[in-house]
C-alpha cells in the first residue's frame, strides 16, 4: 500500500478498493466481459454502488445505467464506481457531477464537477474535459483525481496522476505531463500573478488509479514502468 496524505478526507473513503465487496463487484465485472459484456447482456454500467445517490435527482439503483447527459449525486458515506466507454470513474460520498455526450451515446465529453471529489481514468481520445468551478482540464488519456475542497472555500484540487492533460484557471494554461501525479490548486483570483500553484498529492492512492484502469483494460505509467516516484506533486518517476 503507498503512503498517502489526506486533508479533509476519512481513511475509509481511500481504502474503498480493498473492501471485500468492492473486489468481488470488480471480479464480476470482468469475467462478464466488463461494459461490452454489459451492453450485450444489457446489463447497468455501474460495477458497484455503495451507500444512496440519485440520478437526474431520483434514487439510483445498481442495477441502472448511467448514461452520457446524466447528473449523479453522492449521498454522505456513499461509494460509486462506474464505466462509460474507455472511462471509469469513482466517485466519492457528497459529490455532484454531470457526464455530458460525446460523438456517441457512450462516450463521455465532458465531466463536470460541481461538488465532492472523482477520480477517473480515460482510454484515448480528443475533445474531453473535466471542468470545476475554477479549472478546466483537457484529457487526452490519462488517470486524474479532482476534488473542491468546501473547507477551504470551495478551491479546486486537480492532480494528473499520470498522462498528458491541458490545465487552465483564469487566464493561465498549461500542458501537464506526468508520469507520477503532477497536483494542482487552482483559484478563482491569481496569487502573485498566478492562478495555478503547485501542491502534493492528496487524498488519492496508486491502486485506486490501478483498479480504475483494470476496469477498462489498460495500466497505469507506474505499472507498465515498474517504478513510482515520490507524491510531491512534481509528476516525476524516482530513476
Amino acid at each position: 500500500m503507498t503512503q498517502h496524505l489526506l486533508q479533509g478526507r476519512q481513511e475509509k473513503e481511500i481504502l474503498w478498493f480493498q473492501r471485500r465487496d468492492t473486489l468481488k463487484a470488480a471480479a464480476a465485472w470482468l469475467a462478464l466481459g466488463g461494459l461490452p459484456g454489459a451492453m450485450a447482456q444489457q446489463r447497468g454500467n455501474i460495477v458497484q454502488l455503495t451507500g444512496d445517490a440519485t440520478l437526474n435527482g431520483s434514487q439510483l439503483n445498481p442495477q441502472q445505467a448511467i448514461q452520457t447527459g446524466d447528473e449523479i449525486q453522492t449521498g454522505p458515506g456513499s461509494n460509486l464506481i462506474f464505466v462509460i466507454g474507455n472511462a471509469s470513474f469513482q466517485v466519492r460520498q457528497n459529490s455532484r457531477l454531470s457526464v455530458e455526450r460525446g460523438n456517441t451515446l457512450n462516450a463521455v465529453s465532458l465531466l463536470r464537477l460541481l461538488t465532492g471529489a472523482v477520480a477517473s481514468v480515460w482510454g484515448k481520445g480528443v475533445n474531453r474535459s473535466i471542468v470545476m468551478p475554477t479549472l478546466t482540464a483537457g484529457i487526452r488519456g490519462t488517470g486524474v483525481y479532482a476534488e473542491i475542497f468546501a473547507e477551504r472555500d470551495n478551491r479546486n484540487y486537480f492532480c494528473n496522476c499520470y498522462g498528458t492533460v491541458d490545465v487552465g484557471a483564469g487566464n493561465q494554461k498549461l500542458v501537464s505531463q506526468a508520469d507520477y501525479h503532477q497536483s494542482f490548486w487552482a483559484d478563482s483570483e491569481a496569487k502573485n500573478g498566478v492562478f495555478l500553484t503547485p501542491a502534493q498529492a492528496l487524498n488519492h492512492t496508486d491502486e485506486e488509479l490501478e483498479f480504475l484502469a483494470g476496469l477498462v483494460d489498460q495500466r497505469t505509467t507506474w505499472q507498465i514502468a515498474g517504478k513510482k516516484g515520490t507524491k510531491d506533486g512534481s509528476g516525476k518517476m524516482t530513476y
